[in-house]
């Protein structure tokens, strides 16, 4: 399960107290070989080798629950382009607002670490991507 970085906590509490405009943005999925932390200075990207951060769109997720924690998940398949090398030991994931670079939104810890190499597709199938607000 994934949580807010500190960087969209402070968007979000803006927001709400009407200290600043805020508009949703696209949000990316990411992979890294390590823990971002809530600062993104962990943050450990894969690179090359065909990797990229994947486009979703608001449809792609569900809507949150009221319970506690708080939770929203993926609605549909999150699908990485086929690996054309080795990506890495893979063990977290993160949310951004830019298809590279830009602001890490939030992290988390995958169940069970992956090694991708070549020919693998990394994929979260539907409801896999939790990410909370406690």
């Amino acid at each position: 399960m994934g949580s807010f970085a500190d960087y969209w906590e402070a968007e979000i509490l803006d927001h709400v107290f009407n200290k600043g405009a805020y508009t949703a943005p696209t949000i990316y999925v990411g992979l890294s070989t390590a823990d971002p932390g809530d600062d993104a200075a962990g943050l450990a990207e894969p690179s090359g080798n065909n990797y990229s951060r994947v486009t979703t769109a608001a449809g792609d997720w569900n809507a949150a629950t009221g319970t506690t924690p708080c939770l929203i998940d993926n609605a549909n398949a999150i699908t990485f382009p086929q690996a054309s090398g080795p990506w890495g030991t893979v063990s977290h994931f993160a949310l951004f607002d830019a298809s590279s670079g830009g602001n890490m939104l939030a992290h988390g810890s995958l169940g069970t670490p992956q090694a991708i190499v070549s020919g693998n597709t990394p994929e979260f199938a539907a409801g896999d991507l939790d990410v909370s607000l406690d």
